[in-house]
């Protein structure tokens, strides 16, 4: 990759299908592969980039400006391997918008998001029909596609067959290149620490140990290889399973870790990727969903209460399930507890005696919506039990 200039030269994004877009560089010029996906956020683009879970993605903005805001230091949902937030990174394989703002314009910036692309080496593509790409994408589905400018441009048929020759996200295994190496520690916020929890990193977002510290933990985030034996070396409270990329199918490890976890009776909590390997623990399969759901306005329904909360989301894989369905596990009677209002797809899941629980979507939510906050408190409340 070379230097990046905004729209100064040829851009194509190129779909495994064989449909081709052409555009306008935006971001480092060259060549990426990924998967083409599409997210509906109107804001928050810098977390976008920067969550874990969009490792090997190439991301489709539905939003039609992007990078008004710039960028700041702030505002990265991921660190470094070792929790340094100096070290954070933007982790999609490549950023595709149709109108990319040329002016910055926040007191919070730093620098604009077209330099903090090419600094990283992000290729991207502007000026394209995203309206048109998204249509495609939610017909045919999300599908391997690449971005090519500057020297990797070539004949539409070798860049075709550039973009078949990469591994597809089904069966992808991506929990571990993502994931802190050594661990490291997030102190409570204010005083002393009232619980320890121990989080399985398979793909982090800075936000969710931040909100743990709010409530008075002290958070270990421990590499996705960790054991049960780490886990009670800490003589952990509980346990969070984190959001992360990758097919879950593959996750045998933290599934594994899962089970033997349930099997303590330690409490735990998980949250998109780790709503998947929760569901697995507890005997269900997962699949991969046409286009997934990514975003920051999607509808959740929680079938106790009837609450329905407007959620931040990005997966593209999910479990099989029915709302309110109920099933035997090895660790007691476990339910699907809330379902996407949109399409049905399965959203949360639980066990019946109160001790684990997840969901599919982002209750950290960075940049928002907040609806979902509570279950923070409600895992906290559940660490209080567990001590009285």
């Amino acid at each position: 990759m070379s230097g990046g200039n905004f729209g100064g030269g040829t851009a194509l994004l190129v779909l495994e299908d064989g449909r081709i877009f052409r555009g306008t560089t935006f971001g480092a010029v060259g060549q990426t592969l990924g998967e083409a996906v599409f997210s509906t956020g109107m804001t928050g683009y810098q977390e976008t980039l920067t969550d874990p879970s969009y490792h090997r993605q190439i991301v489709v903005s539905t939003a039609p400006q992007i990078g008004n805001t710039g960028w700041n230091q702030e505002d990265n949902e991921s660190v470094g391997p070792t929790g340094d937030f100096t070290e954070a990174k933007i982790w999609v394989a490549g950023y595709v918008v149709r109108d990319p703002s040329r002016r910055t314009s926040s007191w919070r910036a730093t620098g604009s998001l077209q330099d903090e692309l090419v600094r990283q080496g992000v290729v991207g593509i502007a000026g394209i029909d995203t309206r048109a790409l998204v249509r495609h994408l939610r017909t045919r589905g999300s599908m391997r596609a690449g971005v090519f400018s500057g020297d990797a441009l070539a004949p539409d048929a070798e860049l075709l067959a550039r973009v078949k020759d990469q591994p597809s996200m089904l069966g992808a295994d991506l929990a571990g290149e993502v994931s802190t190496t050594s661990g490291y520690v997030v102190e409570p916020v204010g005083g002393e620490a009232r619980f320890t929890v121990a989080a399985i990193d398979l793909g982090i977002k800075t936000n969710t140990p931040r909100m743990f510290a709010e409530r008075g933990m002290r958070v270990h985030v421990l590499p996705s290889t960790a054991t049960l034996h780490d886990i009670l070396d800490l003589e952990a409270d509980g346990v969070f399973l984190s959001n992360g990329p990758g097919d879950p199918a593959t996750a045998d490890g933290a599934v594994h870790l899962t089970k033997e976890v349930l099997g303590q009776g330690l409490p735990l909590f998980g949250i998109c990727f780790g709503n998947q390997i929760l569901g697995r623990a507890l005997g269900l399969n997962t699949y991969k969903m046409k286009f997934g759901h990514r975003g920051i306005n999607i509808p959740v329904v929680e079938h106790d209460t009837g609450r329905i909360a407007i959620t931040a989301q990005n997966h593209g894989f999910a479990l099989e399930g029915e709302a309110g369905q109920e099933f035997a596990t090895p660790f007691g009677r476990a339910v699907i507890s809330h379902t996407c209002a949109n399409d049905g797809a399965v959203e949360g899941v639980r066990l019946l005696d109160g001790s684990a629980f997840s969901v599919q979507y982002h209750p950290e939510a960075a940049a928002g919506p907040h609806d979902a906050a509570y279950l923070f408190d409600r895992f906290t409340s559940l660490l209080e039990g567990d001590k009285n």
